[in-house]
């Protein structure tokens, strides 16, 4: 009993009656004969708090800011952007975060619509130097693939030879 601390396990005023009665404690404290003259009327006992703000019947509605909507579409969207979250720097600001203070920016001049102004966000970032690029998109859309690239191997090496064929006659 001397070694614990908690007071779930008995009082203070019990724990030093039982460390005077095993001679641990010589001297008896200065409380301990008025505590035991006048002992309080309710009994100190411990008891467990309780955790858990509410009860169980009310219902803690979600809060969502329409920032919210606008990272989650963006997320949905383009992922995490085009590189990682740098949390080393405090200055640092992500793709989303410059993504939603364009589209702030843009949405309280009031000039587009919302469909258009996701849009228009992401050309600007994209002027900015801020390239996003879409979920499952090919990183090189085909529009702007080099026709050089089309080219098989195999349909390389048969030009060159039907080439050094041609030279030898």
């Amino acid at each position: 009993m001397a070694g614990s601390r908690l007071e779930k396990f008995g009082t203070v005023f019990t724990r030093v009656r039982d460390l005077m009665r095993s001679g641990v404690i010589q001297d008896t404290p200065t409380w301990y004969e008025v505590f035991k003259a006048f002992p309080p009327k309710k009994d100190p006992v411990y008891v467990k708090p309780q955790y858990g703000f509410y009860k169980k019947d009310e219902f803690v509605a979600d809060i969502f800011y329409e920032e919210d909507k606008i990272r989650a579409k963006f997320y949905e969207m383009y992922g995490t952007g085009p590189r990682l979250l740098d949390l080393s720097k405090s200055n640092y600001t992500s793709a989303c975060q410059r993504f939603l203070e364009t589209y702030s920016r843009l949405e309280s001049l009031g000039e587009l619509d919302k469909s258009a102004l996701f849009e228009e966000t992401g050309k600007i970032l994209l002027a900015e130097g801020l390239v996003l690029r879409r979920k499952g998109a090919p990183v090189v859309s085909p529009e702007y693939r080099d026709p050089v690239l089309e080219f098989k191997l195999t349909d390389m090496l048969a030009e060159q030879q039907s080439g050094s064929a041609a030279e030898k006659q």
